[in-house]
């Protein structure tokens, strides 16, 4: 079932330069707001030891969100739905990515300082369960490509 979604989806160029995109994206920007990489005073890519798991975690949501996106606009064209009733792929793409941008200690002051307790306590939070956070992002991630797969597959009749 996977592969043939893959193969149909994947046929068309677009698609690929479309995950290819959002992959590049994500993973520059949580990179650099995880601080894996620099860009002043020169471009440094710095991938300490003890954040060995967190890098592989950020590769990993930045791929799936660049796979479940490019199936979501795949099945969008294909079903002839609009954004609203395609339902779990975007919603479910911008929640995983969202979840997995949660190293926000650079921002922590920016938000202690713009919401005062809530923000310090949001901080808090999100600093403490980053990891956990990675982990239901991935999860989350993973739900909607099976779902997307799925529906790609009886909507679209593609034959096994």
């Amino acid at each position: 079932m996977h592969k043939e979604v893959f193969k149909s989806v994947y046929s068309n160029k677009k698609y690929l330069y479309v995950s290819s995109t959002i992959f590049l994206i994500l993973f520059f920007s949580l990179s650099i707001v995880s601080e894996f990489i620099f860009l002043s005073p020169a471009f440094v890519f710095n991938v300490p030891v003890n954040s060995i798991a967190d890098f592989v975690l950020i590769v990993v949501i930045s791929l799936l969100s660049g796979i479940v996106t490019s199936l979501s606009i795949y099945r969008i064209r294909m079903a002839n739905n609009g954004l609203r009733k395609s339902g779990i792929g975007f919603v479910g793409s911008i929640i995983g990515t969202s979840a997995g941008a949660c190293n926000c200690v650079p921002l922590g002051f920016s938000a202690a300082s713009i919401f005062g307790t809530i923000g310090g306590t949001a901080t808090a939070f999100l600093t403490n369960y980053e990891m956990p956070l990675r982990l239901v992002s991935i999860a989350i991630l993973f739900y909607t490509y099976y779902v997307l797969t799925k529906d790609i597959t009886s909507k679209c009749k593609i034959i096994k």
